[in-house]
């Protein structure tokens, strides 16, 4: 045997002819390189995300087409005026003070999540109440189905101080990264110290994205339909 046909010969071209590791994982769709920062699309049928690359996500983005996936925005809003008093966020019936809530289109209903030590928890309860405050604010509705969420945290704040709730509309993965981040941090029954500094800091980020909602409104009025006298 010569020497390019020997054990060794072979096993060095194989070296060098092996391609650079990916990064970052690959796409769950056509196993082309996502990249570190990729975007997801959701699986309906399974309600689960998967990881995808730029084309791929591209192919989902259509609203109103009848798909079995759809494309996850990157679209962040801050509802500055959401403010239910204690008895409305009571009337939720949701254990703790932090819950996404989004509509899902399988089920024809709004579901509504909560973290907690085994990750995204949903609640089993009826959400009539959450009707309600859709219909006191509608703006609560401009939330796309399956894809974006609302993410609700109510802080006691103690000392007969008001409570402090803050109001998002936030891509649905974020939801599952935080329920995931918090999942592994978790401590008794309110979560512990580092799961609410974990909280923290990422309310602090998704609020630094948020634009208020009444700027998304404004963009998406259609032009030549303004008031006239």
């Amino acid at each position: 045997m010569g020497r390019s046909g020997s054990p060794a010969a072979v096993l060095l071209r194989i070296g060098r002819d092996r391609p650079e590791p990916v990064t970052g994982g690959r796409c769950e769709m056509c196993a082309a390189p996502a990249g570190e920062e990729h975007r997801h699309v959701v699986d309906l049928d399974r309600r689960a995300l998967m990881c995808c690359c730029r084309p791929c996500h591209l192919l989902f983005t259509d609203e109103g087409a009848r798909q079995r996936y759809r494309a996850v925005p990157d679209r962040y809003l801050r509802f500055e005026g959401f403010s239910p008093d204690a008895r409305a966020w009571d009337a939720l019936r949701i254990p703790v003070g932090l819950a996404f809530l989004f509509r899902d289109s399988t089920q024809d209903r709004t579901v509504a999540f909560y973290p907690g030590p085994a990750g995204a928890t949903e609640s089993e309860l009826p959400l009539d109440a959450w009707a309600a405050l859709v219909e006191a604010d509608p703006a609560l509705s401009m939330v796309r189905p399956d894809v974006e969420a609302l993410l609700v945290r109510r802080a006691d704040r103690g000392g007969g101080r008001e409570d402090v709730t803050s109001c998002h509309l936030v891509p649905i993965d974020a939801c599952y990264e935080l329920a995931g981040r918090l999942r592994t941090l978790w401590r008794g029954f309110d979560g512990g110290r580092e799961a609410h500094a974990a909280l923290d800091a990422f309310l602090e980020r998704v609020d630094a994205r948020s634009r208020p909602v009444s700027m998304e409104r404004t963009a998406s009025r259609p032009t030549g339909t303004g008031d006239r006298s």
